[in-house]
C-alpha cells in the first residue's frame, strides 16, 4: 500500500488565532492549504480508509467507528489484538448522543469541565457500534481531542472516529509525525504530519458506567482532579487485566508501550538512583552493553510526560540493548501517570535503593 503524507504542520493553535482574530495574509493561507489536506484526508476516512493524525495526547491512527471493516483495518495495520478496545474520537460533545443513549449529569459535567482535552469516558455504547470498534464490549471509551488538526478532520468527515495510538502494537506511542511514518507507512493510506504532540502520554481513562466512577488509565487529569469536578470520591482500577478477561480500557491488558531494549527502573531517593543507575552502566558496558540513561529532573513531571516516548523511541534507533530508568515520585499524579507507563514499558522490573 502507498501512503499519502500530508503536512499539516501549521495547522496550530497560534496559526487559527492569528488567521481567525488578527487576520493575518500569511496564516490565513496556511490555514486554507492545511484545511485542504486536512479535506482530502477526511473523505479518505468516509471512504473506509484509514488516516493518522496528530492529538495533543498522541498521534492516533483512524477509521470511521460505524464501519466495521474499517474498525478490522485498524487492528491489521497495528498489529493490535482485537479484543482491545479503540477510543472513538468526537469533534463536539453533542456527538456523544451519536454513541450512547445514557448521558448523566456527572458525564455532561466532565465534558463541560473537561473536552476538548486528554479525557476518555467509558460509556454505555448504541447498538450500532460495531463490536470492531470496542473489542466485543458493551461499553466505549470517547474523547473530544483538543487539537485543531484533530478536530477539524472528525468535522469534515462527518462521522465519530475510532483511534488507537498510531503505532505498531505494543511499542511506544508516538508524539511526532516520523514516529507514525516510521511504524506505518505502507500500512496505512494517509498521514497527517502536524505538529508534536503537546502532552505525550495518552489521556486519563474514567470508567463511568460504575459507582463511584473508576480511573482505568491515569493521566495528566487524576483521580483527584475529577474527583474535585464531580464533588465525590473517583476510584482507580489500574491493575492489568487477566489473560483470561477483555481488558475494559486500552493499555490494562497486553504489552505496551515497551521499547526494543530491555529496561530497567530504578526506585529510591535521587541521590541512590543517580548511583545504581552509575554501578549497572558500567557494569553492563564492561560485557559489551550499548547503555541508555532516562534521568529527570526531580518533579519534572511535566518534562517527563512529553519527552518519555521519544527518548524511547531515541534509545531504540540508536541501538541501546538496556535502558536504566529513574523512577517518578507517584505522590504526584502526572508522575504516576508517567510511571505507570515506565513500569509498563520495562515490563515491572524495577529495582529499589
Amino acid at each position: 500500500m502507498e501512503t499519502k503524507i500530508l503536512d499539516v504542520r501549521e495547522m496550530t493553535e497560534e496559526t487559527l488565532r492569528r488567521a481567525q482574530a488578527l487576520c493575518e495574509p500569511e496564516a490565513m493561507a496556511a490555514v486554507d492549504a492545511a484545511m485542504e489536506k486536512i479535506r482530502e484526508a477526511a473523505a479518505v476516512l468516509r471512504q473506509g480508509g484509514l488516516v493518522a493524525f496528530p492529538t495533543e495526547t498522541v498521534y492516533g491512527l483512524g477509521a470511521d467507528a460505524f464501519n466495521a471493516d474499517a474498525a478490522a483495518r485498524i487492528y491489521e495495520a497495528k498489529g493490535r489484538p482485537s479484543d482491545n478496545p479503540m477510543i472513538v474520537h468526537i469533534a463536539r460533545a453533542s456527538d456523544l448522543s451519536r454513541l450512547t443513549t445514557k448521558l448523566t449529569p456527572d458525564i455532561v459535567r466532565l465534558a463541560d469541565e473537561y473536552w476538548p482535552g486528554p479525557l476518555t469516558m467509558i460509556l454505555s455504547k448504541r447498538e450500532e457500534i460495531p463490536a470492531r470498534t470496542t473489542g466485543g464490549l458493551s461499553t466505549v471509551g470517547v474523547r473530544l481531542p483538543d487539537s485543531p488538526v484533530a478536530i477539524e478532520l472528525i468535522r469534515l468527515a462527518g462521522m465519530p472516529v475510532a483511534a488507537p495510538s498510531a503505532n505498531l502494537s505494543g511499542s511506544p506511542s508516538p508524539t511526532k509525525a516520523e514516529h507514525v511514518i516510521a511504524d506505518l507507512s505502507g500500512r496505512v493510506d494517509v498521514i497527517l504530519a502536524g505538529p508534536d504532540s503537546s502532552i505525550g502520554i495518552e489521556s486519563t481513562v474514567v470508567d463511568m458506567t460504575v459507582d463511584p466512577p473508576q480511573v482505568l488509565r491515569p493521566g495528566v487529569i487524576t483521580a483527584d482532579d475529577l474527583s474535585q469536578t464531580l464533588g465525590r470520591p473517583v476510584a482507580a482500577d489500574i491493575a492489568p487485566a487477566s489473560e483470561s478477561a477483555a481488558p475494559r480500557a486500552p493499555g490494562m491488558k497486553y504489552r505496551h508501550y515497551a521499547p526494543k531494549a530491555e529496561m530497567i527502573v530504578i526506585e529510591g531517593s535521587q541521590t541512590l538512583v543517580r548511583a545504581e543507575i552509575s554501578r549497572l552502566k558500567l557494569l553492563n558496558e564492561q560485557i559489551g552493553r550499548h547503555v541508555g540513561i532516562m534521568l529527570f529532573e526531580e518533579r519534572a513531571y511535566t518534562e517527563a510526560a512529553h519527552d518519555f516516548y521519544s527518548m524511547l523511541r531515541d534509545m531504540d534507533e540508536s541501538g541501546v540493548d538496556l535502558i536504566l530508568a529513574g523512577a517518578l515520585a507517584a505522590d504526584d499524579g502526572l508522575g504516576f501517570a508517567v510511571m505507570n507507563r515506565m513500569m509498563k514499558a520495562a515490563g515491572y522490573q524495577i529495582v529499589r535503593v
